[in-house]
């Protein structure tokens, strides 16, 4: 009887082994992510794995888990030309997923920390260095248009595709924004003149 006891604990812990080696073999994938591999030996793998289970060597091999879904982020700009301009972009961005492998390699997992504050910096002074503080509000459509174009061109080049992109806040600097209450000021003190002039005739 002690006999098919200790048959049945050997048969328990090389079962046990077996399962935690096959868990230690296998790595799941959820759904709108994808992975790449990276191996101790040769590196991070080209292969992109999709949704599932998938196999890896053990202690050889480990997997990088990518979000591929849209995010959003929002990204704060205060360009520091002539005009001080605050702007904020809302940005809904996902990795190109044939591409994961050269993102993990040249930028890692926080690509997007490093790749969307400073290229929608340096777009957003290009733009509003083409543009003045008067010609930014009344033309924002356009403003919002070239600043998109040229994210969606600049982010390409690092893997990264931009969804969406919307202006969604545009303060100005305290100067400027004194200049246009007093600039409001003086043509309603123009137009209340103009009124008493007309009045009185």
């Amino acid at each position: 009887m002690s006999s098919f006891f200790t048959k049945l604990g050997t048969l328990g812990v090389a079962v046990a082994g077996l399962g935690s080696v096959v868990n230690l073999a296998l790595y799941n994938v959820e759904g709108g992510h994808r992975a790449v591999l990276f191996d101790r030996f040769r590196g991070v793998q080209e292969k992109v794995s999709g949704e599932g289970t998938h196999f890896l060597v053990p202690w050889v091999q480990r997997p990088i888990i990518f979000d591929c879904r849209s995010r959003p982020r929002n990204v704060s700009v205060i360009t520091g030309n002539l005009q001080n301009v605050n702007i904020t972009l809302r940005i809904l961005f996902r990795p190109v997923v044939n591409e994961l492998p050269k993102i993990y390699t040249n930028l890692g997992l926080d690509y997007d920390d490093r790749v969307l504050p400073s290229i929608t910096n340096e777009v957003l002074k290009a733009v509003v260095a083409q543009f003045d503080a008067s010609e930014m509000i009344t033309q924002r459509e356009i403003v919002s248009q070239k600043v998109s174009e040229e994210l969606i061109t600049r982010a390409s080049q690092f893997g990264i595709i931009l969804d969406d992109i919307s202006l969604t806040h545009l303060t100005f600097g305290r100067e400027f924004t004194l200049a246009v209450e007093m600039k409001q000021v003086s043509q309603q003190d123009a137009e209340r003149a103009r009124y008493n002039v007309e009045k009185v005739r």
